[in-house]
């Protein structure tokens, strides 16, 4: 799956860029306010607000200004609070139940004003009708894609369950364009697959952190035990896994460390928000049936491992491969990752609307802090054998306009233009071919494999650059 991938309902451009969040679901409504409120500073927003509204050379609507005011009051705070409308709540929760009402087709840029189809889901509505990977859509109810951008491309294919949608499609070697009617239902996302990739060697793919994962994940690694029972290494890709639940991530952890063991731990402003979270099935179970982990083999306690990543692994990300880390549990392989060390909680509101609130800084079982640092490979293994490609050009952390600090390293960070930045990774990733993670051309798989059979591996240009001066220092 390649950089500009995205699961249909899904977000493209933070998976492009790394950017993730790492969530907690908090049941509190709206807190009581204290004492010390800024009346004059209120008075001020309230003047300003009847000035607009009596002043502004056209009508205004009075509820959405208020919203958009509230809006920019939590988008000032740092790039990962955010004030969610009905709309933008309801996809972030379909987002963590890897659940949504759609076609039920992993899609990234096609050319020449296309969207290709990268993969249909299994036993969708897409798959059914017949829709192939590679497919390229050009016309969405009759709308020329070449006209949208993928946003609005995707919300066409959304809708109502049991509504319909025509895509046009243009099939290499069909003599005439194909059009499928094609009914909308609810699609369950597998956010982990794997396979046996070499005789004794398993590779597990975590696409995002959802409730499903823990348990999906454990079922896939029962499979692979009973499919290669002498397994000799395991490689866990988090590569352009921008992040999910923290639960998730706690589980996923909780697999490969030994029982109990400490995987993160956060502190902010609140004394919920100061906490050490283990990997214990409270942590990680959200209050569900029987533990998933139970059915998973022993031997992926022990079993070799690397740990894949990229600058497009954020959030969730980030803890698991601290962990693994930390505790040695396996070799990190790849590029710095995003640098994402923060926690948002989720607060609802009134109206079907909700605040995601940046609540605490997160650390590693070794007390490292990832804000604007990220997790640095043991290997650095550049994305393909000519370079590092997308890696090369993507925003981390901190980059981002008004992030947060490092409170434990205090470093300072050169900041871009956020807009123009993305534009020119969008421009470049249209360029490129989508990288397939998990197949024979994935060059950093290849190389994890390597490193994991004790063969050598072909390290990034920029890390081979660096070692013969750092030997001559030395």
């Amino acid at each position: 799956m390649g950089s500009s991938l995205k699961h249909y309902g899904l977000v493209a451009l933070g998976v492009i860029l790394g950017v993730g969040v790492t969530m907690q679901f908090s049941s509190l409504a709206n807190k009581p306010v204290e004492d010390g409120m800024p009346v004059d500073a209120l008075r001020q927003v309230a003047s300003v607000y009847r000035l607009i509204e009596a002043d502004y050379v056209e009508p205004v609507d009075q509820r959405k200004l208020i919203t958009q005011a509230v809006a920019g009051m939590v988008d000032a705070l740092d790039p990962h609070s955010a004030y969610l409308d009905r709309a933008a709540w309801r996809e972030l929760r379909e987002g963590t139940e890897g659940k949504f009402v759609g076609l039920g087709i992993e899609i990234g840029q096609g050319d020449e004003g296309t969207i290709k189809i990268t993969a249909p889901i299994e036993d969708s509505p897409a798959a059914r009708a017949g829709i192939q990977a590679g497919d390229l859509i050009s016309h969405i109810d009759g709308a020329a894609v070449k006209q949208m951008d993928m946003d609005t491309a995707i919300k066409r294919m959304r809708g109502a369950p049991h509504s319909s949608v025509v895509l046009t499609i243009i099939r290499k070697d069909a003599p005439a364009p194909l059009e499928f009617n094609i009914v909308r239902e609810e699609i369950v996302q597998k956010s982990v697959k794997g396979r046996i990739v070499a005789p004794g060697y398993a590779w597990i793919r975590i696409a995002q952190f959802q409730e499903p994962t823990v348990d999906d994940l454990a079922n896939k690694l029962a499979a692979l035990a009973r499919e290669e029972p002498a397994l000799k290494g395991l490689v866990l890709d988090l590569r352009n896994d921008p992040g999910g639940l923290l639960q998730g991530a706690i589980g996923v952890s909780a697999a490969f460390l030994p029982a109990g063991a400490e995987v993160v731990s956060t502190n902010g402003q609140l004394e919920e928000s100061r906490a050490r979270f283990y990997g214990r099935p409270e942590y990680y179970m959200l209050g569900r049936g029987i533990d998933p982990l139970a059915k998973v083999p022993a031997l992926f306690k022990t079993v070799p491992m690397v740990v894949l990543v990229n600058t497009g692994s954020a959030s969730a990300s980030e803890i698991v491969a601290g962990a693994l880390q930390d505790y040695k549990r396996a070799t990190i392989v790849g590029s710095p990752t995003f640098g994402k060390g923060s926690v948002q909680t989720i607060r609802p509101l009134s109206g079907d609307a909700a605040v995601k609130l940046t609540t605490a800084r997160y650390y590693t079982p070794g007390g490292r802090s990832i804000q604007a640092r990220g997790i640095l490979p043991d290997v650095a293994v550049d994305e393909t054998a000519e370079g590092d490609g997308l890696n090369a050009l993507r925003m981390r952390e901190a980059d981002l306009q008004r992030h947060l600090s490092n409170d434990r390293d205090h470093e300072e960070a050169t900041r871009h233009d956020d807009i123009q930045e993305q534009m020119r990774i969008l421009a470049e990733a249209r360029r490129r071919k989508p990288l397939d993670f998990g197949s024979a051309d994935d060059f950093q798989l290849a190389q994890a494999l390597r490193q994991l059979q004790g063969l050598p591996v072909q390290l990034s240009k920029r890390a081979a650059a660096v070692a013969p001066l750092a030997q001559q220092a030395h």
